[in-house]
């Protein structure tokens, strides 16, 4: 075991190759940390470390993972709050100096990582299928290989309703576009691969309205809730990317 650093939302484990962030349960903090529980980062996932001052007498260390190395930020896309960001370990403003320590530890190992390349595959692991959350107008299913989405009567437009329930293989996927339930029109949306007439694949088609997209759910309020729909989102996207390499 490394040495550790407990902050009032995590606690690091600082192993040879990586961080081990391990989130703290409480009613207070963010649903989403609590529903990740721990992840492993490896350093060479990350593109930096900094140190910030944060809010009434507390210092913020905060890794800075490289684009395209963790599902779950690639699919956030920039949309999370401040508070809920999984890569935020936040001190009191006396032991400053200790994070002051670990940070140049974590550059320097950083430093010694061929990162001159965006990663060919994800670095850090999704959040494990099967996986499942409620929308507003469906019920989402992730069985590790396929997506499915089936419709409420009481939610579901008619043009989805008459589209019938949906089942989405991920080597069908090119994608997903999702939209934070915390913003206006929030959504999660497949994007599928469409092969040209000699099965090469094509352009993807351009989505309209998520709420007639039967490749597509919305949220509202108390539906597709953060903790449950972006993991959800994160482990569709990995699953993508892995058929992608496979292929």
């Amino acid at each position: 075991m490394g040495d550790v650093l407990a902050g009032s939302n995590a606690a690091w484990e600082f192993e040879p190759d990586a961080v081990v962030i391990r989130y703290t349960r409480g009613v207070r903090g963010p649903r989403l940390l609590q529903a990740l529980g721990e992840r492993r980062i490896p350093h060479a996932a990350l593109q930096d470390v900094e140190l910030l001052d944060g809010r009434r007498g507390t210092a913020v260390l905060r890794a800075v993972p490289r684009h395209g190395a963790d599902p779950l930020i690639e699919a956030a896309g920039g949309q999370l709050k401040e508070a809920a960001d999984p890569y935020r370990l936040v001190l009191p403003d006396q032991h400053r100096t200790l994070a002051e320590y670990y940070r140049d530890e974590l550059r320097a190992a950083i430093a010694a990582q061929d990162t001159t390349e965006p990663p060919g595959r994800f670095l850090v692991e999704a959040p494990p299928a099967p996986r499942s959350f409620k929308a507003y107008d469906a019920k989402a299913f992730f069985d590790g290989r396929t997506v499915a989405f089936r419709w409420f009567w009481t939610g579901a437009s008619s043009a989805k309703w008459k589209a019938g329930d949906q089942v989405f293989p991920v080597e069908e996927l090119s994608g997903v576009d999702w939209r934070s339930p915390e913003l206006l029109h929030g959504h999660l949306r497949l994007l599928r691969r469409f092969n040209d007439g000699a099965g090469t694949p094509a352009a993807v088609q351009p989505p309209g309205e998520a709420d007639q997209d039967p490749a597509a759910v919305v949220f509202g309020l108390g539906y597709g809730l953060v903790h449950e729909s972006l993991p959800f989102a994160a482990a569709v996207l990995a699953a993508i990317r892995a058929a992608r390499t496979r292929a």
